[in-house]
């Protein structure tokens, strides 16, 4: 439900010396961070962090009983009339049935609850939506109300596109909300969303081919270093692909599940795992990042014990070998348990037995540990509203906060987090719901357990260039014989030498412009470039970035920016 199937970012590049030159740009910008990301993300008062444990998940839920009308009475009366337009990322053909039906649900459950606010919806694919976004705030065209993944906020707080918003403006304390996932939505000092749900992956495996292996078929492997050596038995006894290896670029799929290995062994991409990131250190050239990389490497290459379709898989590929018994391993969401089930469902014959051979035999455990920490991706989805300046018509801001509020409570937080996530306000793991979701959805209290072994991904505007192409790039540049491992992780020679920067990345965002270039700022509507901008002499300095349109000022540069060009997106 979190996990992206195909997650497209800015243009304009980083390439891996570009993200070396970004850590020493980063201090200013991170200096307005307040240290906002831990390497393990505490739990809000109410929940015992030194006891989460599947146990523990289970047996505080259905402790709490929630009136969910009663609680945005509080906050927006419930006769409120308005109208409120909305954009997410709703079930697809690839989601499980019951995500189809529980957001029915919660249509109607809102229009009941609020019978006078009329809700213009449109849902895209993950892949669409935050293009679209970008382009709509920049035309004044955007949604007054979005759904967004995490990685995606500082990106969009930084550009003026968000409205500030807090938990208390919807109802509730931020207290309530998982530490990691109010840093997501914090950017210099101000909050700028609500978390509506928060999760962990885990490792799948198919049981009855490790037995065929000749391993302990309820025993994963262990660490790292064990899944590798697991991938390659694998492969030599039974012919089949040891682990479901994801290395597509420009995918989100790619950085979920490098990055929990890159950083059990002590790597990064910046210095995010650390107790106290200030992401001015870059650690994507470090030995554990190399470890990480090597083991990537040996399973592909030397052991050829993954698909040899990895470099363009995303998990999405993973799932017709998985569900036909010709892969072992793979890291995944509880919702994969769900989706093979339909897929079962779906097919005869001898295809059913073996589908349901498969489903039988599915079992879920912790994300091997390295010699640094046991990681994993804290990830999630964040409720926004959108500033009014960029909005289409005007922002109805209590039918926002009605939406929000409603979206964000223990009820709702809970049920659309049903297959594939977890409530984001923490009340919700209280709820009869969540207890019922337990009972309802195997191995839901092991992905969950993960949460305290969460890392967020580096909270700047450019985490997902450095996610999505940086950390991909590097993955095909060493898997494809491009460069060496060493080479790859240390930045790669091959790199092209002209590095660009973005407004949002160079702090501080001023941009030089001479004299006579004055006027032409705000640039031309919907016109083409502005080039050959100069980059010297006295300047004007242009502090909202947000005004600047995509492709003006392409060959201008931020104050005191090191990278030359710079592409403005």
């Amino acid at each position: 439900m979190t996990t992206p199937n195909n997650h497209s970012t800015a243009p304009g590049g980083l390439g891996r010396r570009g993200l070396l030159k970004y850590s020493a740009g980063a201090g200013v910008l991170a200096a307005t961070l307040s240290r906002q990301s831990t390497a393990a993300p505490s739990i809000t008062p109410d929940i015992d962090s030194a006891a989460w444990s599947p146990e523990y998940v289970r047996s505080i839920a259905g402790t709490l009983t929630v009136d969910t009308a009663a609680e945005c009475a509080k906050v927006v009366p419930l006769n409120h009339a308005g109208r409120l337009t909305y954009w997410y990322v709703g079930p697809n053909e690839a989601s499980p049935r019951l995500d189809h039906v529980i957001d029915a649900q919660f249509w109607a459950a809102f229009a009941k609850t609020y019978p006078n606010i009329t809700v213009e919806k449109q849902s895209y694919t993950y892949d669409q939506i935050l293009d679209k976004l970008r382009t709509a705030a920049l035309g004044n065209a955007a949604p007054m109300v979005a759904r967004l993944m995490l990685l995606w906020s500082p990106e969009l707080a930084a550009k003026g596109f968000l409205h500030e918003l807090r938990p208390e403006d919807v109802g509730y304390p931020t207290t309530e909300f998982w530490p990691a996932a109010m840093k997501s939505v914090t950017w210099r000092g101000k909050t700028y969303g609500v978390p509506t749900n928060n999760e962990t992956m885990a490792l799948i495996w198919n049981a009855a081919i490790f037995q065929a292996a000749g391993l302990d078929p309820e025993k994963p492997p262990a660490t790292w270093d064990d899944l590798v050596a697991y991938s390659k038995l694998i492969k030599q006894k039974t012919g089949k692909n040891g682990y479901g290896l994801v290395a597509r670029r420009n995918a989100g799929n790619t950085p979920y599940r490098f990055m929990p290995q890159c950083w059990a062994y002590g790597g990064g991409a910046l210095d995010e795992a650390a107790a106290h990131p200030d992401y001015k250190t870059v650690t994507i050239a470090n030995a554990g990042s190399n470890a990480a990389l090597q083991a990537s490497y040996d399973m592909y290459v030397r052991d050829k014990s993954v698909p040899v379709s990895a470099l363009t898989n995303t998990q999405v590929e993973n799932q017709d070998p998985f569900i036909a018994g010709q892969l072992a391993m793979m890291i995944s969401h509880p919702s994969e348990y769900a989706i093979m089930v339909d897929r079962a469902n779906r097919v005869t014959g001898e295809d059913r037995q073996t589908a349901d051979a498969v489903v039988a035999n599915m079992r879920y455990g912790l994300i091997p540990k390295g010699p640094a920490r046991r990681a994993v991706v804290f990830g999630g989805w964040n409720a926004h509203i959108f500033n009014p300046a960029v909005v289409e018509g005007k922002l109805d801001l209590d039918a926002a906060r009605a939406f929000v509020a409603f979206m964000t409570g223990p009820e709702w937080s809970t049920k659309l987090a049903w297959t594939g996530s977890n409530p984001g306000n923490t009340r919700g793991f209280r709820t009869t719901w969540m207890q019922q979701r337990l009972e309802q959805i195997r191995f839901l209290d092991v992905t969950t357990s993960m949460l305290t072994s969460g890392i967020p991904f580096p909270v700047i505007p450019e985490s997902g260039e450095i996610m999505n192409i940086v950390v991909p790039d590097m993955l095909q540049n060493a898997l494809t014989g491009r460069m060496s491992v060493a080479a790859a992780a240390d930045q790669g020679s091959a790199e092209p030498g002209l590095i660009q920067c973005r407004i949002t990345l160079c702090p501080p965002q001023r941009w030089v412009l001479n004299t006579h270039e004055r006027a032409r700022y705000p640039p031309p509507a919907e016109s083409g470039r502005v080039d050959g901008v100069a980059l010297e002499g006295v300047a004007s300095a242009i502090e909202a970035p947000e005004q600047v349109r995509p492709g003006h000022f392409a060959d201008a540069r931020p104050q005191g920016c090191e990278t030359g060009h710079a592409g403005v997106d």
